[in-house]
C-alpha cells in the first residue's frame, strides 16, 4: 500500500508487516520499519512536538534532515496514516 503524506512517502508491506520509508521532504532514502522501530520514531517525535527547537532526522545513516516545529507536526500527522496498518 503506498502512503504519500505532506513529509514522508513509502510503502507499507502487509506481508512483512513493515513500512519502506522511500523519502523524508525531498530527500531519498530507502529504510525498512518494523513495528518497534516505527514506534520509537512516532513516539519520540511526539513527546518532543511542542518544543521551540527543531528536530533532526539522520537518513541513511550519513544525511541529517531538520524538520521544523510545523514539520515535525506534519510528520506525525503521517505516521497516524500508517500506525494502524501494523498488526
Amino acid at each position: 500500500m503506498d502512503v504519500n503524506g505532506k513529509i514522508i512517502q513509502g510503502t507499507f508491506d502487509q506481508v512483512n508487516d513493515e513500512f519502506v520509508l522511500n523519502q523524508v521532504k525531498h530527500f531519498t532514502t530507502q529504510s525498512i520499519l518494523n513495528k518497534d522501530q516505527f514506534d520509537k520514531i512516532y513516539d519520540y517525535l511526539n513527546n518532543h512536538k511542542d518544543e521551540a527547537d527543531d528536530q533532526i532526522l539522520t537518513l541513511n545513516e550519513q544525511m541529517l534532515v531538520r524538520l521544523s516545529q510545523e514539520e515535525s507536526s506534519q510528520f506525525i500527522e503521517d505516521l497516524n496514516q500508517i500506525r494502524d496498518l501494523y498488526q
